[in-house]
């Protein structure tokens, strides 16, 4: 918490200008090979808020973990205020079996806040909250889509989080969504503590999509800065660019079995109307069209090949004026490709 407390992790205490990491037990596999979850702790000397900055909930979206792994690296870390609690793989059994599920097929982020006698990621879930959600003030959790479903660069936030808003639109996304909270989520947990909160999805499972990791890691950096843990950038400023949040999304659904030929990509703005793709009979007899019944942005696709009838293909984001939405979807990539990067 912000502060000048101490903060104990895994019986690891850190007190103001320490640093050093952690390796929380969290069970045993069926080789009798202990399993730990690596926790990297920063803090500084001067007082500021405590962010907790987490990754790999499921075991096969890399995304988050690459972006961390860069982060911890960073020079810009030197100016740091408060504290910063990074965990890269929260899910370790399923990253070690490169799974979305920990190894009984269960969802990690449906078992939180977990149980410290329930299943091997109930305990999990329970020594996460315990020891290192409990210590935070403000989160980010890093998601990526599923295989062959790719999501463009966007952040989720709780409704109602108006601290979360204010995190999200620091972060510069092309994209800020309000969503719905599930049943044992992180998230869900997160709004119970009172821990404002941003969930970042891009790309997609066992991909490292650069320009999704640039946008990941440069939103970081600018949400440390709006806390204000870090300094203002020294480098360039970016041209001021409108946040674009959704009013809602929506998926569009195959209207028959088959195979899916795709004819628009992530960004792109779409109509009522627009043919997003088409889907034909693998004998070659019929081929049906896949249209869109609302005006927004593809913020989602599924790049797999067949699909059966009722497969969500296209996923839509609303917005007030979606034309302005696409510009600045494209202007926000030319941003991220024209500026330097803060990687260091």
């Amino acid at each position: 918490m912000s502060g000048q407390n101490i903060i104990s992790i895994g019986g690891q205490s850190f007190r103001p200008g320490e640093k050093g990491g952690v390796e929380l037990p969290i069970g045993s596999l069926i080789d009798y090979q202990a399993v730990t979850m690596s926790v990297h702790v920063r803090r500084s000397r001067k007082e500021g808020p405590t962010l907790l900055l987490t990754a790999g909930i499921h075991g096969d979206e890399l995304i988050g973990v690459e972006i961390l792994r860069r982060l911890v690296k960073s020079r810009r870390l030197q100016s740091l205020r408060g504290t910063l609690i990074v965990v890269p793989v929260v899910n370790m059994p399923a990253f070690l079996s490169r799974s979305r599920y920990l190894p009984d097929r269960r969802d990690l982020n449906r078992l939180f806040p977990g149980s410290p006698d329930g299943s091997l990621g109930g305990r999990l879930a329970a020594t996460f909250v315990d020891e290192i959600v409990s210590a935070s003030d403000y989160a980010i959790d890093f998601h990526a889509g599923a295989v062959a479903r790719p999501n463009l660069p966007q952040i989720r936030i709780s409704p109602g989080d108006e601290k979360g808003l204010e995190m999200a639109k620091a972060f510069k996304p092309p994209v800020i969504m309000e969503t719905g909270l599930r049943d044992g989520s992180l998230r869900s947990t997160f709004v119970k503590n009172g821990i404002p909160s941003l969930l970042y999805e891009a790309s997609e499972a066992y991909r490292l999509d650069p320009a999704s990791v640039r946008y990941g890691l440069r939103g970081v950096f600018s949400v440390m800065q709006h806390l204000e843990m870090l300094p203002p950038s020294r480098v360039q400023k970016e041209p001021k660019s409108r946040t674009m949040v959704a009013s809602g999304t929506t998926w569009v659904r195959a209207p028959q079995g088959g195979l899916l030929t795709s004819l628009v990509d992530l960004g792109k703005g779409v109509n009522p109307g627009t043919k997003l793709g088409h889907v034909g009979d693998p004998f070659g007899r019929h081929e049906t069209p896949v249209v869109s019944d609302v005006e927004g942005v593809v913020i989602g696709i599924n790049r797999e090949a067949t699909a059966d009838e009722g497969d969500a293909l296209f996923h839509i984001a609303t917005f007030r004026n979606p034309e302005r939405a696409e510009a600045h979807i494209l202007r926000s990539e030319e941003i991220l490709e024209e500026h330097t990067d803060p990687l260091t």
